[in-house]
């Protein structure tokens, strides 16, 4: 008998579900059967699907920016003010590709954060699994999601793209031995100009993309293969095990529509920035960096001191020493992190308490430090946000 009409939507049977599943290139990443408590909302609060979401929406808006955006120092600019003013709902694109970077950002972050408090990197169970190298992928996945997002904040080519990358490549060149070499390779030279512009879209459009999708494709088959979501004990009954198509289709849904729902209304009320064109001649007061590296920006102004005949670089200690061991301890950590596997998945318990506890103080310093640099004003002075600014000349 011919199979029904859209069969795989609605299986009639285990075996259908199954084949439906391995039929399907989206669904083939999930289980044929799953935990109740694995497609819940609150163990992982979807924030994986939530970024592949951001992902493909920041796909899809790249594309009509792409058309109409020109990768010239001269043109980069009118282009822009071109796709505000000019295209048919090209302000909107904008604001939308921009929110979704942004939240990006945030959401790749807190899937991160959710990982470690729960200690989902750990092997547990009896089949053979390799966490501790899907959590490897997770840190590059995130470290990829800056990237993207830092190689177009250039792309407008205003002053506030301009000095924000300005600011970025002075701290990168801070970096002994390496440092000029590598702001050198970014930006084609010593200074900011078409080389670095077209080397940064080419890395935005094209090879950081690329590698987020092969990562972020591994990363899935590697979640599939360790079994889906990570927990310490085995289910203790089949009502603990449902068939996951299509409870999962469902849910993929929901998180879908809510997460192109939330950018729209974001793209609707928050416009995207344009300020002045990029002028190297004309330094504004403060240059800031992106708001994701503002912590770093804090640090390296607060450890650029002199101590009586030595001035120490607060540029390298901040901008490179400090994050650096923070991401190498971060990788390695799985291998570091001798607690008993009955904590996968367990939110907070007694054995991890110690380093969970340490983890939470570092990410609320680094969120302190981003919040400071968010009120940072002129000559980098502590302003609240009713405070208006000193009137201090711009520097030339």
């Amino acid at each position: 008998m011919t199979r029904r009409r859209f069969w795989s939507l609605r299986p009639a049977s285990t075996g259908e579900a199954t084949d439906a599943i391995l039929a399907n290139l989206l669904l083939h990443w999930f289980p044929a059967r799953m935990r109740l408590t694995s497609i819940a909302w609150t163990p992982s609060f979807w924030l994986g699907t939530v970024t592949w979401v951001l992902f493909v929406l920041l796909l899809l808006s790249g594309l009509p920016l792409m058309v109409f955006y020109v990768p010239s120092t001269r043109e980069a600019y009118q282009s822009i003010k071109d796709i505000e003013h000019v295209v048919s709902f090209g302000w909107w694109i904008r604001a939308a590709h921009r929110i979704a970077a942004h939240l990006m950002v945030i959401v790749v972050s807190l899937h991160l954060v959710r990982v470690f408090l729960t200690g989902a990197y750990k092997n547990a169970g009896q089949r053979e699994q390799h966490r501790e190298w899907n959590w490897v992928i997770g840190v590059a996945m995130l470290v990829g999601t800056l990237l993207l997002s830092f190689t177009g904040y250039l792309l407008p080519w205003d002053q506030l793209a301009f000095w924000a990358v300005t600011v970025s490549m002075n701290i990168v060149s801070s970096t002994l031995l390496v440092g000029p070499a590598i702001r050198d390779a970014l930006i084609g030279g010593r200074e900011i100009g078409q080389t670095a512009l077209m080397r940064f879209y080419l890395l935005h459009i094209v090879v950081v993309p690329i590698a987020m999708a092969v990562l972020f494709a591994y990363h899935m088959w590697r979640v599939r293969k360790d079994g889906g979501l990570a927990r310490g004990d085995a289910p203790q009954d089949a009502a603990e095990v449902v068939v996951a198509i299509p409870a999962v289709a469902r849910r993929v849904t929901v998180v879908a529509l809510l997460t192109w729902l939330v950018v729209t209304v974001l793209a609707l009320v928050i416009p995207s920035p344009l300020e002045e064109a990029a002028n190297a001649l004309v330094t504004p007061n403060p240059a800031k960096a992106p708001w994701y590296f503002l912590w770093l920006q804090e640090i390296v102004a607060d450890t650029t001191v002199r101590i009586g005949s030595v001035a120490v670089n607060g540029a390298f200690i901040g901008g490179v020493v400090l994050p650096m061991a923070l991401l190498v301890l971060l990788t390695l950590w799985p291998w570091l992190d001798r607690s008993p596997a009955a904590t996968v998945g367990a939110t907070l318990p007694r054995e991890r308490r110690t380093q969970v506890l340490v983890f939470i103080a570092i990410a609320a310093i680094v969120i302190v430090l981003t919040g400071v640099g968010l009120l940072r004003g002129p000559s980098w002075q502590f302003y609240w946000p009713w405070q208006p600014w000193a009137n201090v000349p711009t520097r030339f």
